[in-house]
């Protein structure tokens, strides 16, 4: 016999780990938090095991994040749902549920680039999207919990029960302020200079800095003295500042390097990053017109992947 969750206990459980709290829960879902521990001790009951461990962030258990995975599930239906309803009638489900969000995890240096431009017209729609951004290599660990429906990703293997495509290669440079790269780098950055000079980059996960310097002069490891700044546009401010190098997109700095205002202290560089797409297999309308958007913005912004 098929075991039936509720739906509302479902998305509570999910509304208190994307809000990282049982109050905040509450709020969201605009019901008391006495009815959040309710409905959550009643799912627990019903599988038969804890379903979160009460941490600093609250994290699902193993058993946890299938939940939450099936109540994502149910979102794309809903999102379906709604979408089919309006194109019968526009005076129905004129509501989008809170609730009824879609998650996907994206690396920085691509909303800072190329994907918030390919997801306006979902917005527009009235999709309800959500973000969430990390590191190109950690995306998909989003998508491995069942927190996101789909990912942006420089992992190429897919994950079980999900598909993958390629997207295609972001193009990286390495830039600094004009008048810091000849003070400190006689203009250029070399294998042997580089070690003089701080590197800007994302936060502790980042390590395409170090990447870059090891690929492009050919070490087997690259030490970097690191400032950290999360944000790709403030990574690129920092530069303009006189931090120090950063290595960023070509996209985001195309225009300064045009205008003089930043300068490629690598110009000998080669190097680029590969994207995929990762999503859930499933057949969804919504998940199927977020994915054709993305596709159709890589082909346009990136390299293809060779």
């Amino acid at each position: 016999m098929t075991t039936v969750f509720d739906p509302d206990a479902l998305e509570c459980l999910a509304a208190i780990v994307e809000e990282g709290g049982f109050e905040r829960a509450a709020q969201r879902l605009s019901i008391t938090q006495s009815a959040v521990s309710q409905r959550l001790r009643a799912l627990e009951a019903q599988v038969g095991t804890v379903l979160l461990v009460r941490s600093r962030p609250i994290k699902p258990t193993p058993a946890g994040q299938l939940l939450i995975k099936h109540a994502k599930m149910l979102r794309l239906l809903r999102t379906d749902l709604q979408r089919d309803l309006r194109e019968l009638d526009p005076s129905l489900a004129q509501h989008q549920r809170e609730e009824g969000r879609l998650s996907v995890a994206i690396n920085a240096d691509s909303i800072a680039t190329w994907a918030l431009p390919a997801l306006t017209p979902l917005v527009q729609e009235g999709f309800p999207l959500e973000i969430i951004h990390d590191d190109q290599d950690f995306t998909h660990e989003w998508l491995r919990e069942g927190q996101v429906v789909g990912c942006v990703t420089s992992v190429a293997q897919s994950l079980r029960g999900c598909r993958v495509e390629p997207l295609g290669v972001m193009e990286y440079v390495a830039v600094a302020h004009p008048a810091y790269a000849s003070e400190a780098l006689g203009g250029r950055l070399t294998a042997h200079n580089f070690h003089r000079v701080p590197f800007i980059a994302f936060n502790r996960k980042d390590d395409l800095q170090r990447d870059f310097v090891a690929q492009v002069f050919g070490l087997r490891l690259a030490g970097l003295r690191q400032f950290f700044v999360p944000s790709s546009e403030g990574q690129v401010r920092a530069a303009r500042a006189g931090w120090g190098v950063t290595v960023v997109p070509r996209l985001l700095v195309q225009t300064d390097l045009d205008s003089g205002e930043l300068l490629d202290v690598a110009p000998q560089a080669n190097y680029s990053v590969p994207l995929f797409w990762h999503c859930w297999n499933l057949t969804s309308e919504a998940l199927s017109r977020l994915s054709a958007v993305l596709r159709e913005a890589a082909r346009v912004a990136l390299k293809p992947l060779t």
